[in-house]
């Protein structure tokens, strides 16, 4: 019983000595850049930045990294292959795994310490998860993280006793407007690449007349290309029906550039005008948006038309400019620190319960 006391009594001390570490469950993308990855990587580094221990965790020794896309500040967080190194966490070590993963959450339900997960996608959540069984009740993840309130709701609607917990992505500063006057530049992401190259040539074939406009699709580029093509573009198309947030259209309105989009099957709660009656979604004057992609090149050559005439609306162009700086590194930054800190604290008041416990059992 003694040895068990000093043992919980060294486990608040290291908790109070920041001696745990904050593993994150990284798949690896093969140097593709994509928003969720880069999204965890923030949090690490945040993390680190706050003096706590966080680092990234990966199956592979090869595990090719982001240096490429993402930076060398990023590619520099501590790394921690499985396949060099038998995981073995300790009580007050936490383990974040995506949502996707629910094989992985299955392999570790046994481990000691506290398990969260990390959601930035409804439409992964359900993929390898078998029937009937939940992240919680069955592999022990009571907690989980996401980047918005709806994401959330839907999370509640399957696991009613899970605790959710908000951080929305932030816009990073590199995408702002072009110094110089916007180019006849459209970019285009879309989930699809086919989706993409169907939209170009549908274009072309429909409007001849503008055959010499450049679509740019933007997939694959390192982020501070990326951001600088979006910047000096006049127009950005996106199309992407599951996405849960939407990163880039943020980022375009943030470079002040305009959006036409495919409105997605969960709204994002930035494009919608909060309403007293929910079943009624009435959408933001702050992009272009359509319930049909195959509406999508008459709308591109409808925007060119006033774009070259100089006839956009001010009250449009305006609109673009009042949803920018939602989502700031400094609220993000808050927000990681504000949460993790409670992770922390509670989780020392779950070992000082137990200490008590204990203590009342020897009386």
């Amino acid at each position: 019983m003694e040895e068990k006391h000093e043992k919980i009594l060294k486990l608040i001390e290291d908790i109070d000595n920041k001696d745990f570490t904050f593993y994150f469950y990284t798949l690896d993308t093969k140097g593709n850049p994509t928003a969720a990855i880069a999204n965890i990587y923030e949090h690490v580094k945040v993390l680190n930045d706050l003096g706590y221990k966080a680092c990234i965790l990966h199956d592979k020794n090869d595990y090719q990294g982001v240096g490429d896309w993402l930076g060398e500040n990023y590619a520099a967080l501590p790394h921690y292959s499985i396949e060099q190194q038998n995981l073995n966490l300790k009580a007050i070590d936490y383990l974040i795994v995506p949502e996707i993963f629910a094989n992985v959450m299955e392999q570790v339900k046994q481990m000691p310490c506290k398990k969260i997960v990390f959601s930035q996608s409804y439409t992964y959540i359900l993929e390898l998860l078998k029937i009937n069984e939940r992240w919680d009740i069955n592999y022990g993840f009571w907690d989980v993280i996401t980047t918005s309130n709806k994401q959330a709701t839907y999370i509640k609607e399957l696991f009613p006793k899970i605790k959710t917990h908000i951080i929305n992505p932030a816009i990073p500063k590199y995408f702002k407007p072009s110094s110089k006057i916007k180019k006849p530049i459209i970019s285009i992401l879309t989930r699809d690449q086919k989706q993409a190259l169907s939209i170009v040539k549908s274009f072309y074939l429909r409007f001849p007349m503008y055959k010499w406009i450049t679509f740019r699709e933007l997939r694959g580029l390192p982020r501070k290309t990326f951001a600088e093509t979006l910047g000096e573009s006049c127009l950005a198309v996106w199309v992407d029906e599951i996405s849960s947030f939407g990163t880039f259209p943020l980022e375009a309105i943030q470079s002040e550039t305009p959006v036409i989009g495919k409105v997605p099957e969960m709204v994002p709660e930035w494009m919608e005008i909060e309403q007293d009656d929910k079943q009624i979604i009435k959408l933001r004057n702050n992009g272009i948006w359509t319930n049909s992609v195959l509406a999508i090149p008459s709308l591109i050559a409808d925007y060119m038309k006033a774009w070259l005439d100089d006839s956009l609306t001010v009250a449009f162009l305006q609109a673009v400019r009042d949803s920018k700086d939602i989502y700031t590194k400094e609220k993000e930054d808050k927000a990681i620190l504000d949460l993790y800190s409670k992770f922390v604290s509670d989780r020392k008041v779950e070992f000082e319960t137990i200490l008590k416990i204990e203590a009342e059992k020897t009386k």
